[in-house]
């Protein structure tokens, strides 16, 4: 088959799924250069993933010389979930994590998903390549749009610990941080395993009741991820803001500086030395939206204030 008509058809899930995220941003949109360095940071996670996968195979290909469904699981579980996500992991963090532009929940989503389909971009341009049309068509609906799901169950959990950083909640910034490594590894694990563990195995009935449970598992998880994007879409708020007070932009030559009971004096929406938030003096609450604001103008829909 023509390699072009491959390429797209290697690529086109990609560019959908990233659109679709793109879109649902409603607040701020993210700038284009950056989500497009984003991406390509995540195309660069395959070479490493790919040495260590080798390596790691190599390593059980001497404690199991044959194959087996128990081998199949632990290089699902252990060894290409951790790998991958984990790569994917330390660009989002290395790149976003003190990134102004990082100043939405939701931003955190857009972030992972990026990310994860640079790599997935790449490595199903390798499969389309190397295995025809047929591939192509079902990684089309089903590995490519994984990918993106275990981005999102990323990006939840990572917005969640940027929050909770900027509050000054040490406790929950660990444990998010930990669920948006460990979720992403789990769900990737999982969906490997059931696929790997069935093509390794001669018995039919349990290849077949593997398939069955695999189809399941990726309608559940494509369920999921769907209703995380539509719903932290449409909750997204200013995480530089208390989202149950003030919904306002950061902006400290507007807000200007303020006085914390111990002492300090901060410019920032939580004191740097006690993190104790802000005094939100002269709120009020937009007739439009219902968003509390202190500003002259509502933060999440740009009513004036009366």
């Amino acid at each position: 088959m023509n390699g072009g008509i491959l390429l797209y058809l290697a690529l086109i899930p990609v560019i959908a799924l990233l659109i679709f995220i793109y879109v649902r941003d409603k607040k701020e949109k993210e700038p284009i250069g950056f989500l497009i360095l984003l991406f390509f940071a995540g195309m660069s996670t395959v070479v490493p993933a790919i040495i260590a996968e080798s390596i790691g195979e190599l390593i059980l290909g001497v404690i199991f010389p044959e194959e087996s469904v128990l081998k199949a699981y632990i290089i699902a579980i252990l060894l290409v979930g951790p790998v991958e996500e984990l790569g994917k992991y330390i660009i989002l963090w290395a790149i976003t994590w003190k990134n102004k532009h990082f100043d939405y929940s939701y931003d955190a989503i857009v972030y992972s998903v990026f990310v994860s389909l640079g790599f997935a971009a790449v490595e199903n341009v390798g499969y389309v390549f190397g295995n025809g049309l047929s591939v192509a068509i079902m990684r089309m609906f089903t590995a490519v749009p994984g990918h993106a799901c275990f981005a999102v169950f990323m990006g939840f959990f990572y917005s969640k610990a940027k929050y909770a950083s900027v509050s000054n909640n040490q406790g929950n910034k660990a444990k998010y941080t930990a669920l948006s490594i460990l979720v992403p590894i789990l769900v990737h694990g999982v969906y490997d395993a059931i696929v790997l563990g069935a093509n390794s195995t001669d018995e039919v009935i349990f290849a077949g009741l593997s398939v069955l449970l695999w189809i399941g598992f990726v309608i559940m998880m494509f369920i999921a991820a769907v209703v995380v994007v539509i719903t932290a879409s449409k909750n997204d708020f200013c995480i530089v803001t208390m989202p149950d007070a003030a919904q306002t932009y950061y902006r400290p030559a507007v807000v200007g500086t303020w006085n914390c009971r111990c002492g300090a004096v901060s410019s920032h929406n939580f004191c740097y030395k006690c993190g104790s938030p802000r005094p939100m003096l002269n709120a009020w609450n937009c007739p439009r939206c219902g968003t509390v604001s202190t500003l002259n103008f509502c933060g999440n829909c740009g009513c004036q204030r009366v």
